[in-house]
């Protein structure tokens, strides 16, 4: 009698689109924890006797508008990198910029959910940083508040995407460490200016944790960039 053979296994192949499908499941996971967790601490934080909910134009809701918007375009540029880089030190490097600032980017949009306020700020943005009148028009700090459609500091031009976009090797990976530096610096100033004067307990605290860990990944930049014999970009 002869012995049936038993089937090849046959290994799973995995598509590109089944790749991207992950990944946008993974960032929708990574969001929705977010904002789960942003909402918990600012419920918590209103129930233990902080002050009425933040209104449209405080330096809460500002922030949380903001911040979010500066925290897209890092990500957007962190996942191109870990995607087209073939250094492994730079790969862990956008890995961690794009999961840190998806998750603090869910945290912001849910308090906005919670207090009700817009994802995005209506009018000039920053403006919860400018100082009273008379002040010709600078933010706490000495940072100029962004009029409708200006960047908020720190941030690339498109034409600067473009140009991400278009490089490969050394030249990518050094071109992406200058404008993240660049992004990261100019975020610092938004987020100390939170830290000094939001409202909300959990605004200052998240504020902080940027600070910190931002400060970490800006000074191993500027290492990564020496190694390359590269410098940073003008702030």
């Amino acid at each position: 009698m002869t012995r049936t053979e038993a089937p090849e296994e046959v290994p799973e192949i995995r598509s590109p689109s089944s790749r991207v499908i992950v990944i946008g499941a993974s960032v929708v996971v990574v969001l929705l924890l977010g904002a789960v967790l942003g909402m918990f601490l600012t419920q918590r934080a209103l129930s233990g006797g902080e002050q009425a909910t933040p209104t449209a134009g405080s330096v809460d809701v500002g922030f949380a508008q903001d911040m979010s918007t500066h925290h897209t375009q890092a990500v957007t540029m962190a996942n191109w990198e870990r995607d087209h880089t073939a250094d492994p030190e730079l790969r862990q490097l956008a890995f961690d910029i794009q999961s840190t600032q998806l998750e603090q980017i869910g945290r912001m949009k849910g308090w906005l959910m919670l207090w009700n306020q817009p994802e995005q700020a209506v009018g000039a943005n920053m403006a919860w940083m400018q100082q009273p009148a008379g002040h010709d028009g600078m933010a706490m700090g000495g940072t100029q508040a962004a009029g409708n459609g200006a960047l908020m500091p720190g941030m690339a031009t498109n034409d600067e995407l473009t140009k991400l976009r278009t490089l490969s090797g050394k030249d990518l990976d050094v071109y992406f460490l200058q404008l993240m530096l660049r992004h990261h610096q100019g975020g610092a100033g938004m987020a100390q200016y939170a830290h000094d004067h939001a409202s909300v307990t959990a605004v200052r605290t998240l504020a902080q944790s940027m600070l910190v860990s931002q400060g970490a990944e800006m000074d191993l930049m500027r290492q990564m960039l020496t190694a390359r014999g590269a410098q940073p970009l003008p702030s």
